[in-house]
């Protein structure tokens, strides 16, 4: 199919693209567009304007600013992918990158779109809710920070406002006691996860503290296993996995029942990647 008819202008600065989406109730913004081509394409999106903001600079980069790691809105799935300092201290989203999608899409994909799009079954927002993060938005009133926990609403919907754009996450550094782990199950690599899990933990002596499960493909959104959390902290993986308290739907890809049963059986692998010694 063919998108639906759309003006185009690329801009230059935040305020340009924020005074646009301002006058345009309908505009998108254009990043990487990998998720957006395909909505347009289909049909399932018609805005009467698309706001290319690539040529803004200083949306991108990744950096370590003390005890923190920003990753900018505009930096390439494949930046990071390559990145020592992501490998180093966000050994979590170091793990996740291959499962994204195909090398082409790495390529042009962004992670702020990632985060902005908010996909239930993508992988970098729960990476994002498992490392208790925050992303940054500037909007008409300015720049504001949102916590991981109040980001997430509903189901593609986020915290932020009709003219706020996503500029970058926030991501606390990993240390020597940083344990991670991460698992999905797909039909084929590259496809959307069935039922998939990213996960964070303090190693606390031989066990665990701060255990914070992420699922995705199981809800509206990416979402934790508190109780499994719980279980999993005091080193008893079947309590874990007898403790999912997951309510996942029927759909295309797996039933409910299949879904509960996969989560269990990614909890394990986690689990077992949290207790390594990493580096």
């Amino acid at each position: 199919m063919k998108p639906a008819p759309f003006a185009y202008k690329k801009v230059r600065a935040l305020d340009e693209a924020i005074a646009l989406m301002g006058e345009n109730l309908d505009a998108r913004l254009l990043a990487g567009g990998q998720s957006l081509m395909a909505t347009l394409n289909m049909r399932l999106s018609a805005p009467n304007l698309l706001i290319d903001i690539n040529g803004i600079g200083g949306l991108d980069g990744i950096a370590r600013n003390g005890d923190t790691i920003e990753i900018g809105a505009l930096t390439r799935h494949v930046q990071a992918e390559r990145s020592d300092t992501i490998a180093r201290y966000a050994p979590l989203i170091a793990r996740a990158m291959p499962f994204i999608g195909h090398a082409a899409i790495r390529n042009r994909g962004t992670l702020g779109g990632s985060i902005a799009f908010a996909d239930p079954a993508a992988e970098l927002p729960a990476c994002l809710l498992a490392l208790d993060g925050e992303v940054t938005a500037q909007g008409p009133k300015g720049k504001r920070s949102i916590r991981t926990s109040d980001y997430f609403k509903g189901l593609y919907e986020t915290a932020l406002g009709p003219q706020e754009i996503l500029t970058a996450i926030r991501l606390p550094a990993a240390d020597g006691n940083t344990r991670t782990g991460f698992a999905e199950l797909a039909r084929r690599h590259g496809d959307y996860a069935i039922v998939g899990l990213a996960a964070s933990a303090r190693a606390d002596g031989k066990g665990l503290k701060d255990v914070r499960l992420a699922y995705f493909g199981v809800g509206n959104t990416p979402l934790r296993a508190t109780k499994s959390e719980a279980a999993l902290a005091g080193g008893d993986v079947d309590a874990a996995v007898a403790a999912l308290d997951l309510d996942p739907h029927d759909d295309i890809q797996a039933s409910a029942a299949v879904k509960k049963h996969l989560a269990g059986v990614l909890l394990r692998r986690v689990a077992a990647q949290l207790m390594e010694r990493q580096p």
